[in-house]
């Protein structure tokens, strides 16, 4: 496959990309590809994409969501207060009514939505404080199902808690006998701080007997003295584990003290543990139970990007109990990011790409075969602009994305007409610095 006359996100002027055997074999200057004597044309036009001047970027990755809930909103009840534990109360009651093919039917529609527009990597948690682990095995065979098309990693992700669920241990480490990719906590909702670094020494411990990648729900609440975060960090830096460990959600940490913060800090640089943020849900979930000001609940990004901690986005919730209203649309995620923690001047928005694709890689621990570089799966995605910041600015279509050197899907952006009494004319949105 080749793919000409393209633009690469902060390098001038426009490639031709060409994929051979499903690698990244040739990125030129457009026109010198087809120039080249000893070059093979592609046998077939299908073969050919005209890029038009389009941005293209590696994929979008999304590091953080529950696809054993998409699709449940209003099931049995709507969250009506519009909080975190509502939502976990709803869900522990639709939870009882789980089959595998009710989460394979749902969690398909939503990957559908996601490899529409341009997400072919997706980390999900997957609940298993339920005895049966219904909607584990479900997406493992979903998870096999798709692989052509997106990679899923799977988190077993205790949602009830590790020590104030019955069994909640021995659930955990059967998910990873299963074939889980990742140990999941929620330290925070555990009856005790006691039975919250319980979890996270049982957390630890499964993660190195079973050689995996760890994501803990840590903090996410407006309690200014929840503080996992800082045993997350020591724990990982005392086993030389932090490139393999996140920290989801932080939520607290927008509302602890600066000074705390300045010291806090220091740790998390040294630990070299990810962070992720969910601006949507953290938006929506987080100071309900303030009157005004209303803290925005997410957690501080342009500090620990300032800090050199690697920090990205994730969606969370698709529809569920949690937030009602999200469609796996990674830009619409980034923009959200971006209003919420202030990250609105040019090189701020023109460099947050990364928090829905480089840095969401490294987080996932796959950035070895991630990128637009020669030798690397054929991999990327074509955007309806010229650059980042229009991309983001009005949200534009991912026209075009392209696996291991196959289209996998295609979308027509819509186009406006204005029509006046002295003729029509065709108005573009684009607006490119």
């Amino acid at each position: 496959m080749r793919i000409d006359n393209i633009r690469l996100h902060d390098q001038q002027g426009l490639f031709d990309i060409e994929i051979n055997d499903g690698v990244f074999s040739a990125i030129s200057p457009a026109g010198s590809l087809r120039k080249e004597p000893s070059r093979k044309e592609p046998s077939r036009d299908a073969d050919v994409i005209d890029g038009n001047g389009q941005l293209a970027l590696p994929p979008f990755v999304d590091p953080h969501v529950h696809l054993d809930t998409a699709l449940t909103a209003g099931e049995p009840v709507w969250n009506r207060s519009g909080t975190l534990f509502e939502g976990i109360q709803n869900w522990s009651e639709r939870k009882k009514t789980l089959t595998r093919d009710d989460v394979k039917q749902r969690a398909s529609k939503a990957l559908e939505w996601y490899i529409a527009q341009g997400v072919q990597h997706v980390r999900s948690h997957v609940d298993t404080t339920d005895p049966s682990l219904t909607a584990l095995h479900g997406l493992l065979e979903l998870r096999e199902e798709v692989k052509g098309l997106i990679d899923i990693q799977l988190v077993a992700f205790p949602q009830e808690g590790i020590p104030s669920y019955p069994k909640g241990a021995e659930l955990m480490e059967e998910a990873l006998k299963l074939g889980a990719d990742v140990v999941g906590g929620i330290p925070h909702f555990e009856y005790t701080r006691e039975y919250g670094l319980e979890s996270l020494k049982t957390v630890f411990e499964l993660a190195e007997k079973y050689d995996r990648l760890i994501d803990i729900h840590c903090d996410e609440i407006d309690d200014d003295q929840s503080r996992f975060v800082e045993t997350v960090a020591t724990m990982a830096l005392e086993r030389s584990m932090g490139h393999r460990v996140t920290a989801s959600h932080t939520t607290a940490m927008h509302s602890y003290n600066n000074a705390y913060v300045f010291k806090l800090m220091r740790l998390l640089k040294h630990s070299g543990i990810h962070f992720i943020a969910n601006p949507v849900t953290n938006l929506n979930l987080q100071g309900r139970m303030d009157t005004y000001p209303k803290r925005r609940g997410i957690t501080r990004i342009p500090e620990l990007l300032e800090a050199g901690v690697n920090a990205c986005f994730g969606q969370d919730d698709i529809v569920d109990q949690w937030f009602p209203m999200q469609g796996c649309n990674m830009l619409q995620v980034l923009f959200t990011g971006l209003v919420g923690c202030q990250m609105t001047g040019f090189d701020q928005i023109n460099q947050g790409i990364d928090l829905i694709t480089r840095n969401s890689a490294q987080c996932l621990n796959i950035q070895d075969s991630y990128g637009i570089d020669i030798g690397k799966p054929g991999n990327l995605i074509l955007l309806d602009s010229e650059t980042v910041f229009d991309a983001v600015r009005r949200q534009a279509s991912v026209t075009h994305s392209i696996r291991h050197g196959k289209l996998i899907a295609s979308t027509k952006p819509a186009r406006t007409m204005l029509h006046r009494e002295n003729g029509s004319k065709e108005v573009s949105l684009a607006y490119t610095l």
